[in-house]
């Protein structure tokens, strides 16, 4: 007489229907990662438009500026005149550049923080109801398993 191997399919069946499993969390987390993200890739392309356009003037006015020190001098000490002059205006408009890039690197800083508490609250609160939830639903499949036996 051989042994039988039980069948443990229905038991696991009917575990896991005493237990649901609420996916509208899981979908809210998703979509509010998703949000998230798309925020986040805002800030960051906003910025990097911004430092573009700042590298792009830069380049034009430095470019613009060459144009002293490329033309002909009537004596040679002019030549060094002009390249001294170029170079004292970029060191001054390399400082002004600087600052505004810096000025972009702030902004995204704080945006990103801004997005960061705020997507910590918005967790924080929809944890709370997910694990208020689930315990309200756990202690109403106890009560039922408790009248059940």
């Amino acid at each position: 007489m051989a042994n039988k191997t039980q069948d443990f399919t229905k038991v696991f069946s009917d575990m896991a229907a005493a237990f649901p499993v609420d996916m509208s969390a899981y979908n809210e987390a998703v979509k509010n990662s998703a949000a998230l993200g798309e925020k986040m890739s805002k800030v960051a392309l906003d910025a990097a438009a911004t430092s573009a356009d700042l590298s792009s003037k830069w380049t034009k006015e430095t470019l613009a500026k060459m144009s002293g020190v490329t033309k002909a001098q009537a004596e040679p000490a002019d030549y060094a005149k002009a390249a001294s002059d170029f170079a004292s205006s970029a060191a001054e408009t390399s400082a002004e550049h600087m600052a505004a890039f810096a000025e972009v690197a702030k902004k995204v800083q704080m945006e990103t923080v801004e997005l960061l508490m705020a997507a910590g609250k918005d967790i924080q609160e929809d944890t709370s109801a997910a694990v208020k939830k689930a315990t309200d639903e756990l202690a109403a499949s106890a009560k039922k398993a408790a009248k059940v036996a």
